[in-house]
């Protein structure tokens, strides 16, 4: 038996019930193309008269449609570079003049690494041809420097002779000097009107030493225990002894106390020998 309309075949009422919803209505809002192509928005009241029309180019109080191609301008992006500005490089704001040659602060003026680390080799040659020649007039403003590149050089030079001929004795020639030059110092600066430092002191006993190292050198290839090695010591000690006196001399202006100098040169120097002979 077949059910009437609405109604299954099984009892069940399958019709159509109207619901309460409320979308758009056709009548309430329209949509449609303004004669230039542009989509236009119209909304209707109940009445049926148009309240607003408007095209979504106008929206946000701006009219895209003046943009390129009648779209918005895309949205500003984190991974897109702004370009609206352009570098001109770095400025100083600050007052600052750039560094040139005549700045002080310039790279270009500053000093070779050597000479300030005190290395003059200059100087060291200088002082080394006064000690081997100390006739020779050498000028008073080399010798006030305490340069100490040519010294630990000859002492360990020195060590080098004497472990050669089998003898190990850098700790007395450092523990040596270094007494010795206190010593020295402390004498000096009694001795003299202006004063010494104690670098300047240890530089030129230190350049005084060269003597001593030609004697260790030839204890290697001989004996230094007979005649012949106490005459070749005791010159030894006399020519570091006048070398280093004349420098102490001619730096600190006590032209009449060389021989008062010389002494306790002398006895220092007599040690190295000692030290060279046994």
């Amino acid at each position: 038996m077949s059910g009437g309309y609405g109604q299954s075949p099984d009892g069940f009422d399958q019709g159509f019930f109207q619901t309460n919803y409320a979308g758009y209505d056709d009548q309430n809002q329209n949509a449609g193309y303004d004669g230039g192509g542009q989509q236009q928005y119209a909304a209707y009241d109940n009445s049926g008269q148009q309240q607003y029309a408007a095209s979504p180019n106008q929206y946000s109080g701006y009219d895209y449609s003046q943009q390129q191609g009648g779209y918005p301008p895309p949205h500003p992006s984190i991974f897109t570079p702004d370009t609206s500005s352009s570098y001109t490089g770095y400025t100083q704001t600050d007052g600052a003049q750039p560094m040139g040659p005549g700045d002080p602060n310039s790279f270009e003026d500053e000093p070779p690494l050597l000479e300030e680390l005190g290395i003059n080799f200059d100087h060291i040659t200088q002082k080394t041809m006064t000690v081997l020649n100390p006739t020779k007039d050498t000028d008073a403003s080399i010798l006030g420097d305490s340069d100490l590149a040519g010294p630990l050089v000859f002492c360990l030079m020195f060590g080098s002779c004497l472990l050669l001929g089998g003898k190990v004795h850098f700790g007395y020639i450092y523990g040596i000097g270094g007494i010795g030059c206190v010593s020295l110092w402390c004498l000096l600066n009694m001795m003299s009107l202006t004063g010494v430092s104690v670098w300047t002191v240890a530089s030129i006993l230190g350049y005084c030493l060269l003597p001593m190292v030609f004697l260790s050198g030839a204890s290697i290839i001989l004996s230094l225990q007979g005649v012949v090695g106490q005459i070749l010591a005791t010159l030894s000690v006399g020519w570091c002894s006048l070398s280093a006196s004349k420098l102490f001399v001619s730096a600190l202006a006590m032209h009449d106390q060389q021989l008062l100098v010389a002494y306790p040169c002398a006895l220092l120097y007599g040690v190295f020998a000692l030290l060279t002979i046994f």
